[in-house]
C-alpha cells in the first residue's frame, strides 16, 4: 500500500516562506464529520485558517473507517483525502466537562460548522443560541439535509438520497434503463462548496459591520441546483429530461467516439467548432458548409447518420493524430481516462495536481490539491490529516492555557474518553 508512491509522483514544492495566508488568524471549530462538513473546513484550512476538528474519543469521525484503511495510519484514504491540516481535539460531548471545554473552544473561534442531525447540538448546549451567548460575533454553518426547520427537518440525508430525490439521477444514464448515481460524492463535495463560500461570505460581512451570523446549508437544496439549468427547461417546456447515455440533447456532434486505440469524446458546442471538426480535422469541408447541418437543431435531427460519419474517419487513426489535429482547429474534446490514469496524465502532471508528503507514521503519503491558485496568499503547505485526539493537549494548553494538572483531572473525569491525554513529560 503506497509503496510505489516514491517513483510516481513528485514531492510537493512548499509555498514561499514568507507569504502571507488567505485566512490567517481565523479559528475554526469544526464539530462536522463524513464529507459534506469536513470538506469545507479543510478548504478553510487549506487557505491558513486554524481547523479545530473536534471529534468523538477512541472512535473519532465515522469516516476514518471508510476503505481502504492504512494498518498504520488507523484511517482510510477518504479520511485522508478530506481532513488534512487540521487538529483533531478528542472530546465526549456526553459529558458535562466536555461540553464545558467545547464553550471555552468557540468562545476563542471565529467560525462553528456542525452537520449533526437537527437538534442535536441544541440538546449538547451548543446550538447557535447558546454559542453567540458566548461569542457574539460567531459565524454558525449548519449543512443539514433539509433544513433546520419545517416539516423534514427530522430526515436524515446522504449523498445519494440527495441525488435521487433532486432529480439529479433521473438525468443520468442511458434512456432504455434506470437512471444512475454518479459515484462521485458529487452532492457532498458541491454541499461543502456552497458552505465554504458562504462562509467566506459572512467573514467579508462581519469584517464590514462587525456581526456574526448563522448560516445554513442543506444537501438537498444543493443537490436540486445541481441538476443545473435543467430545473428553468423544465419550467419553460413542461417536460422532464430525458437520459441520452454520452450525447447531448443540446449540442451535436456532441459524444464518445472511437479512434483506433482508445476512446475520446468531443464536444461541438456551437456552430464554429462543427464546421472546424468538419473541415479542418476530417477534411470534409462539404459537410462543414451543407445545409443539412447548418444548426444545432439541424445535427441533432441527423444526430445517427452524423455520429455514423465521424465514427468510420475517426476508427482509421489513432488518438494522438485526432488530438493534435482537434487541438490546432480549437475542437474541444478529450481521452476517455480511469481515475489512476487522469492522475498520472500529462495534464496533471504539469498542474502538479497529485504530489507527496511526508508522514511520520508511513514515509509519504499522497496529497490532492485543490483547484485554486493564489498569487499573493498561497495556499498553505499541506499537513497529513490527524489521529484520533492527536492535539487535544496542544490545543487546550496554547489556546485555553490549561496546565498539566487541569489536563489529567479532566483525563480522570473522562472528558476525554478512556484514552489519557499526552503526559506532560510530551508537552510542547
Amino acid at each position: 500500500m503506497l509503496d510505489r508512491i516514491e517513483t510516481e509522483f513528485p514531492e510537493y514544492t512548499p509555498r514561499p516562506v514568507d507569504a502571507p495566508k488567505a485566512l490567517e488568524g481565523i479559528r475554526v471549530v469544526d464539530f462536522s464529520h463524513f464529507i459534506a462538513g469536513p470538506f469545507a473546513t479543510m478548504i478553510l484550512a487549506d487557505m491558513g485558517a486554524e481547523v479545530i476538528k473536534i471529534e468523538a474519543p477512541a472512535r473519532g469521525d465515522d469516516l476514518r473507517r471508510y476503505p481502504p484503511v492504512h494498518p498504520d495510519l488507523k484511517h482510510g484514504a477518504p479520511f485522508l483525502w478530506t481532513n488534512r491540516n487540521k487538529r483533531s481535539v478528542a472530546l465526549d460531548l456526553k459529558s458535562s466537562e466536555g461540553v464545558k471545554i467545547a464553550r471555552e473552544l468557540i468562545a476563542t473561534a471565529d467560525v462553528v460548522v456542525e452537520n449533526f442531525s437537527t437538534g442535536v447540538m441544541e440538546r449538547l448546549g451548543l446550538g447557535y443560541e447558546h454559542c453567540k451567548a458566548v461569542r457574539p460575533e460567531i459565524i454558525y454553518c449548519s449543512v443539514s439535509a433539509y433544513g433546520r426547520d419545517g416539516v423534514f427537518a427530522d430526515r436524515l440525508g446522504f449523498d445519494p438520497i440527495a441525488q435521487v430525490e433532486s432529480g439529479f439521477v433521473s438525468m443520468n444514464g442511458y434512456a432504455d434503463r434506470e437512471g444512475v448515481r454518479a459515484l462521485s460524492p458529487v452532492m457532498d463535495i458541491s454541499t461543502a462548496m456552497m458552505a465554504c463560500n458562504a462562509i467566506l461570505g459572512a467573514l467579508v460581512a462581519r469584517e464590514r459591520g462587525g456581526t456574526g451570523q448563522a448560516i445554513e446549508v442543506s444537501l438537498f437544496d444543493n443537490a436540486v441546483l445541481m441538476t443545473g439549468y435543467a430545473t428553468l427547461q423544465h419550467l419553460f417546456s413542461g417536460t422532464n429530461p430525458q437520459r441520452h447515455g454520452n450525447t447531448s440533447p443540446d449540442t451535436c456532434p456532441s459524444g464518445v467516439f472511437q479512434a483506433s486505440d482508445c476512446t475520446f469524446y468531443i464536444n461541438c458546442g456551437n456552430d464554429k467548432i462543427f464546421q472546424r471538426l468538419m473541415s479542418q480535422v476530417i477534411g470534409r469541408a462539404d459537410l462543414a458548409a451543407a445545409d443539412i447541418y447548418a444548426t444545432g437543431p439541424d445535427r441533432i435531427r441527423r444526430r445517427d447518420e452524423l455520429f455514423a460519419i465521424l465514427g468510420e474517419a475517426f476508427a482509421r487513426e489513432p488518438w494522438s493524430h485526432w488530438q493534435s489535429l482537434m487541438r490546432t482547429a480549437g475542437v474541444p474534446c478529450g481521452q476517455v481516462r480511469t481515475v489512476g490514469e487522469a492522475i498520472r496524465s500529462p495534464e496533471a502532471r504539469e498542474r502538479r495536481l497529485v504530489t507527496r508528503i511526508p508522514h511520520d507514521e508511513v514515509g509519504w503519503i499522497p496529497n490532492v490539491a485543490l483547484p485554486i491558485r493564489y498569487s499573493c496568499t498561497p495556499i498553505v503547505d499541506p499537513v497529513a490529516a490527524p489521529a484520533v485526539g492527536q492535539d487535544t493537549a496542544d490545543v487546550l494548553r496554547e489556546r485555553l492555557g490549561y496546565d498539566d494538572d487541569q489536563l489529567m483531572r479532566l483525563a480522570a473525569a473522562a472528558a476525554f474518553g478512556v484514552h489519557p491525554v499526552k503526559a506532560p513529560t510530551d508537552a510542547k
